[in-house]
């Protein structure tokens, strides 16, 4: 396994940032990097051990036919969609040398509450773009109708009310050196509860 640019943990996370999944190019992880990226990302807090994730790569492959479902399946829901939207559609799964879809599946059986397996969910699509930073290259989550859609999900084998696409993360390499982005001031964001 290779890191970034540092074996420094904190240097690697400090460094962490988003690139565009339009912006993407060759190459992505190979099959070795993707099954440690993914195994990387399975080591987020679980409540229960239920697993209630799941991921399904879309080869590069397969994106046409893909692309064709999600173009057909939001034709079924916006009729009246004009051609720039059904371009963007067609466009998305275009993205980036690798695309995976991240899908919650909790356990509605089980005690644990929904909101803790799904949140188990958001850190798992969390690691993934660490895991896939760790090893070299740039990853995005992106959600947006895609991942709305219950007949996207179908496809992609949701199979009960409580199963959802959280997401779909793109992973390759930067055709451009990324640049970073203003970042919360901490001040703003945290604070000590003293009681009162």
């Amino acid at each position: 396994m290779m890191l970034n640019d540092t074996s420094s943990p904190l240097v690697l996370l400090r460094s962490r940032r988003s690139g565009k999944a339009r912006d993407m190019v060759a190459p992505g992880p190979d099959s070795t990097q993707l099954a440690d990226i993914i195994a990387i990302a399975t080591r987020v807090p679980d409540h229960g051990k239920l697993a209630p994730w799941r991921i399904i790569e879309v080869p590069f492959a397969a994106r046409e036919r893909f692309a064709a479902m999600l173009v057909a399946a939001y034709r079924t829901e916006k009729p009246s969609a004009g051609r720039l939207e059904i371009e963007a559609i067609d466009a998305f799964p275009r993205q980036a040398p690798t695309m995976l879809a991240l899908l919650s599946t909790p356990n509605t059986a089980s005690h644990i509450p929904l909101w803790e397996q799904q949140l188990s969910a958001g850190a798992m699509a969390m690691q993934l773009l660490n895991a896939a930073h760790a090893h070299g290259f740039v990853a995005n989550w992106l959600t947006g109708w895609p991942a709305a859609s219950q007949a996207v999900a179908a496809t992609l084998g949701a199979n009960a009310a409580d199963e959802r696409i959280i997401g779909f993360i793109f992973i390759g390499t930067p055709a451009t050196p990324l640049e970073e982005r203003p970042r919360p001031d901490i001040d703003s964001i945290a604070s000590v509860w003293d009681g009162n």
